[in-house]
């Protein structure tokens, strides 16, 4: 009772007669199939898989188990989550979804006339409230989910800008701007950097031809929030200084957005004075936001949006106990239905807590990060843990080290 015995009889079956043998021969078995030196399962990760509660192994260490064994996890007694595709089924699913990602890339750039139609000014109205829903939704949902929705409806916007005249067209190049950068979040967030890329440039094409100065702007920071995900802090910082040329003509929300973008840039060039300076001047205009552009609300809709920038910008910096001190402040205003949100600032506050010294802290509030990363199968939240082992490297081989790694393995264990 109270043990995995289907993966127990597949390692007996295989000649694995010890625990700490089936961790060193799958390891071995990984590094070769993978062709990576850092795939490594530990003797205590398979005690845990042959235990009660097995939990479930990362997709890569999934493919090394069906490669040494022959049989998937949900064949050996792990529980399998919610969504699980087996591997020889990616390719086909892959397959629709880069269909998928080409048809709209063709409607975003297809050549020549189409057949003119008639667009009606009331259709603005109607995406724009869309949009609003599409915003609500991505809070509950994720990336996932999404990105086929949103980015059909960009099409169809697309398609109407080239029957449409005058203000009705400026009005649907501005809708279809803030469609195309939802698009790019939405890849940003499910960690396709490619996407997200190519959709920020759409924006930016799209925000030039509506000449609005607020969504010319807006497209800018979302191109430095893309090189602040690759780690690119003098590029955030042109593109957001860009963005802030003619601040004056700016809507504060806009503004808002930069100066806190702009803060991110300081804090990946080590810049702590900046970084403190432009959230405190973005503090002094968020008051001040009240436009009713249905696109770029985080500022509003966030609790705590400028501190979840300060604290974040802070952890990377190394400001330990600054950063958990925000970070306590921060939890405790964000609702629990911000699920995937949460999940981030919890695996931020963990490494935090780990930078200032308190691996107990960090292991706590890390329980509570990997179930929800394991939930939503967020690529951003797996790399914040991951960034949180990186920060624990000092107690690896402490109890407290281990038990993080044990509680980490189902998202982050083989990568």
């Amino acid at each position: 009772m109270g043990r995995n015995d289907a993966l127990r009889a597949a390692r007996l079956r295989t000649g694995w007669r010890t625990l700490e043998q089936a961790a060193a021969r799958l390891t071995e078995h990984g590094q070769q199939l993978l062709d990576d030196r850092q795939f490594t399962v530990s003797a205590r990760t398979w005690r845990r898989w042959e235990g009660e509660h097995p939990g479930w192994p990362a997709q890569e260490t999934a493919i090394v188990l069906h490669d040494a064994l022959g049989r998937w996890p949900e064949d050996l007694g792990f529980t399998t989550p919610p969504g699980w595709i087996r591997p020889e089924h990616h390719d086909e699913e892959e397959q629709v979804n880069r269909r998928a990602f080409v048809s709209v890339t063709a409607a975003a750039l297809v050549a020549g006339p189409i057949a003119a139609q008639h667009v009606d000014l009331a259709l603005i109205g109607y995406f724009q409230d869309q949009l609003e829903g599409h915003y609500r939704a991505d809070m509950f949902l994720g990336p996932h989910d999404l990105i086929g929705t949103v980015s059909a409806q960009y099409q169809l916007i697309d398609k109407l800008v080239r029957s449409a005249k005058g203000e009705t067209r400026r009005g649907l190049l501005r809708v279809g701007a803030a469609y195309a950068a939802l698009v790019g979040w939405l890849y940003q967030d499910a960690g396709d950097m490619d996407g997200a890329h190519f959709w920020r440039g759409i924006t930016q094409e799209i925000a030039m031809r509506s000449r609005d100065p607020h969504l010319i702007g807006y497209s800018l920071v979302n191109q430095a929030q893309v090189r602040t995900d690759l780690g690119d802090g003098p590029a955030v910082i042109d593109l957001c200084e860009a963005a802030l040329d003619d601040a004056d003509r700016l809507v504060p929300k806009v503004r808002v957005m930069a100066l806190q973008q702009q803060a991110h840039g300081s804090s990946l060039t080590r810049d702590r004075g900046a970084v403190d300076r432009l959230i405190d001047a973005a503090d002094r205009l968020l008051v001040r936001v009240d436009d009713d552009l249905p696109w770029g609300n985080a500022c509003r809709r966030t609790p705590g949006y400028l501190e979840v920038q300060r604290a974040t910008c802070y952890g990377r910096l190394g400001l330990g106990t600054e950063a958990v001190s925000l970070w306590d402040q921060v939890l405790d205003i964000v609702p629990d239905t911000a699920r995937r949100d949460r999940g981030v600032y919890l695996a931020r506050h963990a490494t935090a807590a780990a930078g200032a010294g308190e691996p107990d802290q960090a292991l706590e509030i890390a329980r509570t990060a990997a179930d929800i990363a394991a939930e939503t199968r967020s690529a951003r939240m797996r790399r914040e843990l991951v960034t949180l082992q990186r920060a624990m490297r000092p107690w690896q081989d402490a109890p407290v080290g281990r038990d993080l790694t044990e509680i980490l393995a189902p998202v982050t264990e083989g990568n």
